[in-house]
């Protein structure tokens, strides 16, 4: 590929990464380990930030079902389907590398944008990454920290984010719920798209959406923490299980640790509670909302956070962020910012807006689940002037 060509495949993919949409007797359940997806070779410049913690990072992608609930968005389809990329703190960096996400998977996020021809599914699928798939577990237990990314948006855009909190020290589920993005790829070679985007439109139904995956997130932690004498159990700690998202995924947060008490903290990114009332049924558990100045802040029109606000009970904090947009919280700017493109309508760098991402949120965990002070949650810094912390 020449440089030129580079180019024009960034900024195609600049203008779609930045651009989808948000908007008893028998078992309980039925899951199980799925193959991870065969790394397709990097035929593109783009690559993750490498994680920040001590750890290596594994990687285990399961396939879950519970057998208690229809979809909500395709009846037919039967009981409900949740694929889970667990990113876990390794004991060495063994096993191949994990891969970003399908070639399948990237191909619907580029025809979904009516990019077919202009980006390569595999420049997108191709992204270099940290993770090693099933690599050994390391010793001891561990955190968990749930994470929903935000609505038509695949899980593996909090990639950075997942891998980074387990080279700290987290187990971290990453989870896919099913008919609720672009394109995910299911076994038996299934690739399901957003049927729920040609459902969900007025606050209403977004709501029900943000329900749903409260119900999704709770039986995820069921289903990790229940498995008795397995890998994965023996490595949660069940006392110390969080939980954040992006956009609607930040809803699901609260919304979760409002029906599943075993959620000791949360943090929303960049998304309303879509919740009546907003803030409410938290206790006194830790919130976190870090959100983008022009849509978040006290004077920004339409968000609940400040009804929000007035509900959290507990130790809370009210970020936002300058110059930052909505996916500034994923992957995504980075992956475009790192080849040397900007948005003049974003001022805030792809880089920029990872670093402030993971020092928050890590913070945010690292405070309350390891009673570990945290001075860059007390007030402004200057490493990260563009954060105001909001006491409306």
């Amino acid at each position: 590929m020449t440089a030129r060509s580079r180019r024009a495949a960034a900024a195609a993919l600049l203008t779609l990464l930045l651009s989808v949409p948000l908007l008893g007797a028998a078992p309980a359940s039925a899951a199980h380990d799925v193959q991870n997806p065969a790394r397709v070779p990097n035929s593109s410049v783009l690559e993750l930030p490498r994680p920040t913690g001590p750890h290596p990072v594994g990687r285990r992608t399961l396939h879950l079902v519970d057998r208690h609930r229809t979809d909500p968005w395709v009846p037919s389809a039967g009981n409900r389907e949740l694929m889970v990329s667990v990113s876990y703190p390794a004991r060495s960096a063994s096993g191949s590398p994990v891969a970003y996400m399908t070639v399948d998977e990237a191909r619907l996020l580029v025809e979904a944008r009516g990019l077919s021809g202009i980006v390569n599914a595999s420049t997108v699928a191709g992204t270099r990454t940290y993770g090693h798939v099933s690599a050994p577990s390391a010793p001891g237990r561990f955190p968990l920290v749930l994470l929903s990314p935000g609505f038509s948006m695949p899980r593996s855009t909090l990639t950075s984010l997942a891998d980074d909190l387990a080279s700290r020290g987290y187990v971290v589920a990453s989870v896919d719920h099913a008919y609720e993005s672009v394109g995910t790829e299911f076994p038996g070679g299934r690739l399901l798209t957003c049927a729920a985007c040609e459902q969900v439109g007025t606050r209403p139904e977004q709501a029900a959406v943000v329900r749903g995956r409260a119900k999704d997130m709770s039986f995820v932690i069921d289903e990790l923490t229940s498995r008795q004498g397995t890998w994965l159990s023996r490595m949660i700690d069940p006392r110390r299980i969080g939980i954040a998202g992006h956009s609607i995924g930040g809803a699901a947060a609260a919304a979760t640790m409002v029906i599943d008490g075993r959620v000791r903290a949360g943090v929303d990114l960049d998304g309303d509670f879509y919740a009546s009332p907003a803030g409410a049924g938290l206790g006194r558990r830790p919130f976190m909302m870090l959100g983008a100045e022009s849509t978040h802040s006290p004077q920004s029109v339409g968000t609940d956070w400040p009804d929000a606000w007035s509900r959290l009970n507990g130790w809370k904090r009210w970020l936002t962020a300058t110059g930052a947009e909505h996916y500034s919280f994923t992957d995504l700017p980075y992956l475009a910012g790192q080849l040397g493109l900007s948005d003049p309508a974003v001022p805030l760098s792809g880089e920029r807006g990872w670093n402030m991402t993971r020092d928050y949120v890590a913070a945010f965990f690292d405070l309350h689940f390891r009673g570990i002070p945290q001075p860059l949650l007390d007030g402004p810094t200057t490493s990260h002037p563009e954060i105001a912390f909001r006491q409306p």
